[in-house]
This record gives C-alpha cells, structure tokens and sequence, in this order.
C-alpha cells in the first residue's frame, strides 16, 4: 500500500501582499466577507504548518491615493495609508473570531488602534507564532502598499511575498482586455520592469531584486491557493533572478 508522504512548507516566514480589492470581491468595493473569511481560514492553515505570516494589504476597497484628483497628493495618499489601516483592522477581526493571535502595526501612530511599527517587535511576534498585519503603508506619502511588501519584507528577512491577486498569475497583456493574452510562469525582475507589465510598482520591483526576494503571483479564486504556494506547488507566476 502506498504511504503518502506529507509535504513540508517550502517557507519558514512570508509577507502575504492582499491587495483592496481581493478584499472587495466582485462588488469592487467595501468587504465580501466571504472572502475575508476565506483568507483568515488559509492564513491559520498555513501559520499551523509552522509558516511564520506577515501581511500587508491595500486599501483599494476604500480608497487609492490617485482617486484624489485635483486634490494634494500627499494627502490623498495619507487618507489611502488609513484605508489600508480600516482593511487591516477587518483582516484581524476575522482572524481572532477563528481564534488566531494577530497584531497590527501601523506606520502612522494610532496607538488606541494598533501598535507602532517596529521591526524587533514584529519579529518577536512572528517567533511566537502569532499573524502579523503591516498598515498604513510606509508611513509616507508618494509610495505604494506593494513598496510597503518588498520593503517590510527585506526587513524581516522574509523569504518571498506572496502576491495575492484578483488575477491568477503575471500576463504579457491585460488579460481582462485581450483575451489572447499570454500567461507567464516565469519572469525576472528586469523584464517586468522593462516590459511595464503591471504587477508592482517599479520601486517595489527594484527593491525586491536588489534584496533577491522572489515574488509569487496567484489569484484567490481557489482557497486553497496561499496553501499550494507554500507547499511548494507552481501556480501563477514566480518573479526572480535569472
């Protein structure tokens, strides 16, 4: 009889990018609490595989920066960072409601809210296994929550960011507007920035190429997904070196 051999992660600590509006679902807007639910259940899954879990999410849901038109950028990108703090602040209620340890720290002070970001502290947390949320960006107007992953994730010396998307994986064109689109496997950090394919920002990029943290792509439309990435199972697409 065949013995199955259970698999090891393949990742001892992650930053978990979500983006504003994987958390809106197909409203496009606000929380589908379906889905919040659903990434609060594979964060727990993976945390009990012994994977040590970092997330930053967007604020798309509510508010992007660029949204501002005709207003200050600097402040229409400080109302995103609190946006961010709104998602994040959701993303820990469903994950104490399933009994999982969470912290959020913020890079805007807000200690009534959250904790103060600190990088020793957010370590010592992941060591003890609970889930830790970065909002607020990086506290700064000018730069991206996807900024906010390669840098957060540098700093706690993570080994990859996984990037989840409401789009399976890394196209050579929008795939919601050219249905001939190409699906990519594979990609390096110089032909993302040079084809301007849309995944991260070009500074999140960079950062992530000087500090060789590999990105993994995937969609959120399987629930099983965040799992199969750390387990090691190829889905979407992995952005690297050569």
């Amino acid at each position: 009889m065949d013995v199955e051999i259970n698999k090891k992660p393949i990742y001892n600590r992650v930053v978990l990018k979500i983006s504003g509006e994987a958390l809106a679902g197909k409203q496009g807007h606000g929380f589908d609490y379906t889905i919040l639910n659903q990434i609060a259940d594979q964060v727990i899954e993976i945390n009990e595989l012994g994977v040590e879990v970092a997330i930053v999410v967007g604020g798309g849901n509510i508010w992007r920066g660029r949204s501002g038109v005709g207003m200050d950028r600097s402040t229409a990108d400080y109302m995103g960072m609190l946006a961010t703090v709104i998602n994040a602040l959701a993303l820990q209620d469903a994950l104490e409601n399933k009994g999982m340890q969470t912290r959020v720290q913020t890079a805007i002070e807000m200690r009534q809210v959250a904790e103060p970001y600190i990088r020793r502290r957010a370590i010592r947390h992941l060591e003890k296994s609970r889930v830790v949320i970065f909002a607020g960006g990086t506290g700064n107007p000018f730069f991206t929550t996807d900024t906010t992953a390669a840098l957060r994730a540098a700093e706690i010396e993570a080994e990859v960011i996984l990037l989840a998307k409401n789009i399976d994986a890394v196209y050579d064109d929008d795939p919601r507007e050219n249905p001939n689109a190409k699906k990519l496997d594979h990609i390096t950090y110089i032909d993302v920035i040079n084809q301007g394919l849309a995944v991260m920002d070009t500074t999140a990029i960079t950062l992530c190429m000087e500090n060789g943290i590999p990105i993994q792509v995937f969609g959120l439309e399987n629930q099983q997904n965040i799992k199969s990435v750390v387990m090691g199972e190829s889905i979407g697409t992995i952005i690297k070196g050569e």
